[in-house]
């Protein structure tokens, strides 16, 4: 197969992606527009939740951005978008709970986020040279053993991009599972409204799915690259 066909098999995970974020998008506008018959804004679920939870050394902020929303451990904050921060909607307390699952992972040691957390430097390093090491192999195809050094150098460090994004897929399911229950414990959304945040979540998780099988698909094409040398 040559370097340029080899792209063609990326083209199935192109597209689950596209799938992915309309999902997200189009799940996440439309109970933006569903108020919660509490009224409670996304802060006020996170600071509820948090409350709950005896959690008081976590902070929730306001960050710029859409669906920018995310966890901090390091600096032990809760940082929700302009459109859930303040925001009364259905999908607002969905992302807030799912963010504050985060939390409870972390306080409780989930094992799988503190794997995440180590496997970011290696993830970043591999996202960004491993590919490039790939093509340097392929242009020093005539040297032989050190073709073949750089080639599997670099597949070898792509395999740290799949592994923190595998890993990541029951990080975000648990924290989504987290947050529902909490949801429901503590009478944030009522009746159907839990409907609405499952569906938030689920399309959110099936953009870390995606992701997932995008990088899969980056490695197969990797092996074919390298192949294509001989």
């Amino acid at each position: 197969m040559s370097y340029y066909l080899s792209y063609l098999i990326l083209i199935p995970g192109a597209l689950l992606m596209f799938w992915a974020q309309s999902q997200i998008k189009g799940t996440y506008y439309r109970y933006s527009q569903v108020r919660s018959s509490m009224g409670m804004s996304g802060a006020e679920v996170a600071q509820a939740i948090l409350s709950k939870m005896g959690i008081y050394d976590v902070s929730v902020e306001p960050v710029a951005g859409e669906l920018t929303d995310h966890y901090d451990p390091s600096a032990k904050a809760v940082r929700l978008s302009e459109g859930i921060y303040g925001s009364d909607s259905v999908a607002a307390a969905a992302v807030a709970a799912h963010e504050c699952g985060h939390v409870l992972q972390d306080k409780k040691g989930y094992k799988f986020m503190n794997l995440r957390a180590s496997l970011v430097p290696v993830a970043n390093l591999g996202s960004q040279i491993g590919p490039f090491l790939v093509i340097i192999g392929l242009f020093l195809s005539s040297m032989g053993t050190i073709s073949s050094l750089f080639i599997n150098i670099g597949i070898v460090l792509f395999l740290g991009v799949i592994a923190f994004h595998v890993v990541t897929l029951p990080v975000e399911f648990d924290a989504s599972s987290r947050a529902l229950k909490l949801i429901n414990q503590l009478g944030i959304l009522q009746g159907e409204e839990n409907i609405g945040a499952r569906r938030v979540l689920q399309a959110a998780a099936w953009t870390y799915v995606a992701t997932a099988f995008y990088s899969v698909l980056q490695l197969i094409q990797l092996l074919l690259i390298s192949r294509s040398r001989n």
